[in-house]
């Protein structure tokens, strides 16, 4: 109490002082002329002793109040603004009436001491631009290039000093910064509409590089899209001249194409390209005659044919290579008149017309990769290709338009010049490098084709380029997370900026609340956490889009990121009324921890409680949840607090489990539901849940427990005998009417050899003898008519057995379960036993081994378990006696047999 009054008492005199300090200020009514910084310093001390004290709040709320009836008053502007500041407060009115005040009385030594201030807590366009301006008063030049800087970084949309800054690093000769700069103010002149602006930087970036094509085509489809396409010719005819007075061809050809894309009747740009295309191949022997034939000149045929037919017929020219999907790689060894002749490895000297050969013919490049393939040795191609990665990428790649994913990839490289085997190290080395490489790019219209550039690209522009392609929300947000990790990467650049607008556009407009509107909040409040500029995008607060949530637990379960349902729960925790209850809704689709974690310290436990109930209670509906609990919550307090039964626990468990199986079979959410079923079984068979439970229940609980385990048709027969045998260990009284299923639709137990050796015969057939089999159809497809073609014929027949076969093989590979010899019992007859056998009516003795259908073998006595004797055989225990028939006909004679003995087989 002592030190309460204390405290009160050392803390009123420096309130009533500052009480007594406003009061004197009005009262006296101080001119401005009056206020140095060294009055500011003494606010600063103020502020100080104010936090050390803990009466921020009260000085705060001392002050605006004050405001309220003397709205000028500096001393409360000042110490309102700061400690808003301090608490960062979006709302920075105060402190920009207060400098105002002074930059209309020109006191500019105090305006530069506020500015100062207020920057010290982080970046403020107001500040930056006012403090740039009492620099310029003061005729300060050297310290406003800095200010700028930091202004142009925190100010996206500022354009005219990015480009006084370009100007200014230009003087100094420092191109490589003053480019960086001409490039910011060109694409925020471009979103301000202004061309005359990106024109006249426009010349400017042609002259300092005119080699990053790159980014002035990138430039002239925003200028197309923001401004108008005529003007994006306007630019393009720029860069066309640019190169074409420094002899680039093929870029010039690459710009008229485009040029023309925006006006086919552009009959300058038609002329431009006739003139380049006769530079580019002035040394082919028919060029002038492939202008005529496409009719390039002639303003009567549509430009973008003639160019079309043009190329397609120059590639035609002697020493080319060419390829015929029969006959295979050719080289072209002479072109006479209106033939041409070509040279196949299997058909020498082949002629054929001009106009078919451009229609059968795919002319290749002297380095696409089946051109190598078809004229390198094996062994040098493939030292290369094992060796250069990098190589070997770009040689496919650009041997298919410059766009190639890795499945075609791999096509090309396997079995042809590596080996399967060889693939799988080979390609994740690839994967590797096409991710990192900057010599390699994606396609902006699909992610998994990659290109080969000219220009090694930044890191910024990759990931711009994957953004584009990329057309799933989720990992959209992946790439842009990855973007603003990069050290390198500029967040006031255009390619985070066309970034970031994708998804603040979704709160701009939005009539339902969904996934993407939620995950887009989410995204930028947590942007905006680290770059307190980008908060200006935030439109909307989390309570107006939580209270349109018609659904929110399939909102939850739509938001494929984790790191967004962790925000989502902490904004939940923070802003909405009731969480805890929405908590409790949420973790059976959540499964998270933290869910746990934060209602614990709530001191929820009964909700808690009462949730493992209803999950259990509700099992169809909460299948994860309950596997959850029983994996992660078996032994807690709030978990025995619910009162579920062992026996419940067990029983739910099979429930899911058959359930599971039935929905994979439907194909109903199969991915998720195997991940369900594995975990189920696992707790119930592999943990040993289910034996332990079973021997310590009682006979009726047993059966009860057995009968639904037999019941899940697609469990594996081998876990069910297993059961069985525990059960009659434990009570032998217990008696099983009938065998094992006779048809099992899933789980076939077989031993390790025979596994193997289906896996070499499935391999055999899909690397030798399909592929074997493809040329077959290929070669029989070359002979001609299908309808008499005998070759064509059988081959076809062949085709269709080796896809039966692949896929029965398939199908029993994927039911396939391992027999381990460890856990052969040979207390009675199992997998993996050999029984000696006594005929009763004839005393003879017969020896079988029982093994699964893979290794049946009936002549030398090795049985199927699934067969009809291996299942009237299995179970028995030596001693017992059994009676059986081979034959299933109404009159067959059955034969009695007593087990005399029952070893296991040595595997």
């Amino acid at each position: 109490m002592a030190d309460a009054v204390e405290t009160q008492a050392i803390v009123e005199p420096l309130l009533k002082n500052i009480q007594e300090m406003l009061n004197e200020e009005k009262w006296t009514r101080a001119a401005l002329s009056n206020y140095s910084t060294g009055q500011f310093k003494e606010l600063d001390l103020l502020l100080k002793d104010a936090k050390k004290r803990k009466v921020y709040n009260d000085l705060k709320k001392l002050c605006d109040e004050h405001l309220v009836h003397t709205k000028n008053s500096i001393i409360a502007l000042y110490l309102s603004g700061m400690i808003a500041l301090s608490r960062q407060l979006i709302d920075d009115a105060v402190l920009v009436n207060l400098v105002t005040i002074f930059v209309d009385n020109h006191k500019w030594g105090i305006v530069r001491y506020l500015c100062e201030g207020i920057l010290e807590h982080g970046e403020s366009k107001f500040a930056l631009r006012t403090l740039a301006e009492c620099y310029k008063n003061e005729n300060e030049e050297e310290p406003i290039v800095g200010i700028w800087e930091r202004l142009v970084k925190a100010d996206y949309e500022e354009a005219d000093i990015a480009k006084s800054l370009a100007e200014h690093f230009e003087k100094a000769k420092d191109t490589e910064t003053a480019v960086d700069y001409y490039k910011k103010a060109l694409h925020r002149y471009i979103n301000k509409g202004l061309f005359t602006n990106v024109r006249e930087i426009w010349s400017k970036l042609i002259e300092y590089c005119p080699e990053d094509i790159d980014f002035f085509l990138h430039v002239e489809k925003r200028i197309a899209k923001n401004i108008n396409s005529e003007k994006a010719v306007v630019l393009l005819e720029d860069v066309f001249n640019s190169c074409r007075k420094r002899g680039e061809i093929d870029i010039s050809i690459n710009i008229l194409k485009l040029i023309l894309q925006y006006d086919e009747r552009d009959s300058s740009a038609r002329k431009e390209i006739t003139e380049c295309y006769r530079i580019k191949y002035e040394n082919h022997s028919q060029l002038e005659e492939y202008i005529r034939i496409s009719n390039l000149t002639q303003n009567w045929r549509n430009v973008r044919e003639a160019i079309t037919d043009f190329e397609k017929h120059i590639a035609f020219d002697k020493g080319s290579y060419v390829f015929h999907r029969t006959w295979g790689v050719g080289r072209i060894s002479a072109i006479q008149g209106d033939e041409i002749v070509v040279d196949f490895a299997k058909k020498r000297s082949h002629s054929m017309a001009l106009k078919m050969a451009v229609n059968a013919l795919q002319t290749l490049s002297k380095n696409h990769i089946w051109v190598l393939k078809a004229t390198q040795k094996k062994e040098k191609l493939y030292e290369r290709v094992k060796n250069d990665h990098a190589w070997a990428l770009k040689i496919v790649i650009r041997s298919f338009g410059n766009s190639c994913d890795l499945k075609r990839i791999k096509a090309e490289l396997v079995p042809s010049v590596l080996s399967a085997g060889e693939w799988t190290a080979w390609g994740n080395r690839a994967r590797d490098i096409l991710k990192a490489d900057p010599g390699f790019g994606v396609s902006q219209t699909n992610i998994d084709l990659f290109t080969v550039r000219d220009r090694p690209i930044s890191i910024e522009e990759k990931l711009y380029n994957e953004f584009k392609a990329e057309k799933n929300f989720f990992d959209r947000i992946a790439i842009i997370r990855n973007f603003e990790s990069q050290k390198e990467a500029e967040l006031d650049s255009e390619f985070f900026s066309e970034m970031f607008a994708y998804f603040s556009g979704y709160l701009r407009s939005f009539n339902q609340v969904n996934e993407q509107i939620v995950s887009a909040y989410l995204l930028i409040k947590e942007m905006a956490g680290r770059h307190p500029n980008l908060e200006k995008n935030l439109v909307t607060d989390f309570n107006s889009i939580f209270n349109n949530i018609e659904d929110v637990p399939s909102l939850f379960l739509g938001l494929k990121d984790t790191r967004l349902k962790e925000d989502f729960l902490l904004q939940t925790r923070l802003n909405i009324t009731g969480w805890q209850d929405i908590y409790v809704r949420l973790f059976p689709y959540a499964l998270l921890p933290s869910i746990i974690i934060s209602l614990e310290k709530e001191g929820c436990e009964d909700k808690l409680t009462a949730m493992i109930r209803d999950c259990f209670e509700n099992y169809r509906d909460n299948r994860e949840a309950v596997v959850w609990f029983l994996k992660n919550e078996k032994n807690s307090p709030r978990f025995l607090n619910a009162g579920i039964s062992e026996e419940k626990k067990i029983i739910t468990l099979i429930y899911i489990l058959d359930i599971s199986f039935r929905d994979i079979d439907n194909h109903r959410d199969t991915t998720e539901n195997r991940k369900i079923n594995k975990q189920a079984y696992t707790l119930l068979f592999k943990d040993g849940y289910l034996e332990s439970f079973i021997r310590s229940a009682d006979q009726d609980t047993i059966l009860r427990i057995y009968t639904l385990v037999e019941d899940v048709k697609d469990l594996d027969p081998g876990d069910k005998l297993k059961l069985r045998g525990i059960i009659q260990e434990r009570n032998p009284e217990i008696k099983f009417a009938g065998g094992t299923e006779k048809k099992v639709s899933r789980g076939l137990i077989v031993t390790a050899a025979k596994y193997e050796e289906k896996q070499r015969q499935l391999a055999h057939i899909m690397e030798v003898e399909v592929p074997a089999n493809s040329k077959e159809i290929a070669y029989a497809l070359s002979l001609g008519d299908l309808r008499e073609n005998a070759e064509y014929k059988a081959a076809k027949e062949k085709q269709e057995i080796l896809n039966s076969t692949v896929a029965k093989l398939k199908e029993e590979i994927e039911r396939a379960q391992l027999f381990d010899p460890s856990t052969v019992n040979i207390e009675r007859v199992s997998f993996g036993t050999r029984a000696i056998l006594v005929n009763q009516n004839t005393g003879e003795e017969t020896e079988y081994i029982v093994l699964g259908p893979w290794e049946s073998d009936p002549e030398n006595h090795i049985i199927s378990y699934l067969s009809p004797f291996g299942s009237a055989i299995l179970n028995k225990k030596e001693g017992e006696e059994f009676e059986s028939s081979f034959d299933k006909t109404r009159d067959a004679v059955k034969v009695r047999y007593i087990i005399k003995a029952i070893t296991a087989v040595s595997q």
